[in-house]
């Protein structure tokens, strides 16, 4: 078992732009269907940007959830580590990505930085004015979410299913 180890969880991207909240969407759904010991904490990063940089320095593994665009079929997931984060985000992404990775570059300029893995899956539409995923990308999230899962246990973060509440009637 990992020990005085922090891990975050973190989703980032706009829940107002269709695929673009697949992120946050995920991190949402790990923290309504799971418990996680002490060491993890999850963040919903939305457009928070540069002002991650305080959380991401206090991580000692940092798994980022997002939508990527990297010319494949939509759907695909995609996983990305340490120098392959910033060489694949800096090509062509969105406002919410770009600040990440000017947090992440702060963090490395402290000496320190986690050790971080980017866990991304091709959207279908990120323009569209929409609360709501694309049918398509809605049916990756349990798929996104075994994938974080598998991450924690790779680095040995406990984690168990929340009991669900029945409503007395």
């Amino acid at each position: 078992m990992l020990k005085n180890h922090n891990v975050v969880i973190l989703g980032i991207g706009c829940t107002l732009l269709a695929d673009q909240g697949f992120g946050v969407g995920v991190v949402q759904a790990l923290d309504d269907a799971y418990e996680f010991s002490s060491s993890v904490q999850i963040v919903d990063g939305g457009l928070i940007g540069v002002a991650l940089t305080g959380i991401i320095a206090d991580a000692d593994h940092l798994i980022v959830v997002d939508v990527i665009r990297n010319k494949g079929a939509v759907g695909d997931f995609y996983r990305f580590s340490g120098a392959q984060i910033l060489e694949r985000l800096t090509a062509r992404n969105s406002v919410p990505q770009v600040e990440f990775l000017e947090a992440l570059a702060h963090c490395q300029a402290l000496d320190d930085p986690p050790e971080a893995i980017l866990l991304g899956v091709e959207p279908e539409d990120t323009d569209t004015l929409a609360c709501e995923l694309t049918p398509a990308l809605s049916g990756k999230m349990s798929a996104m979410m075994d994938r974080v899962l598998e991450e924690l246990d790779r680095v040995g973060v406990r984690y168990w299913k929340k009991r669900k509440q029945h409503a007395c009637v």
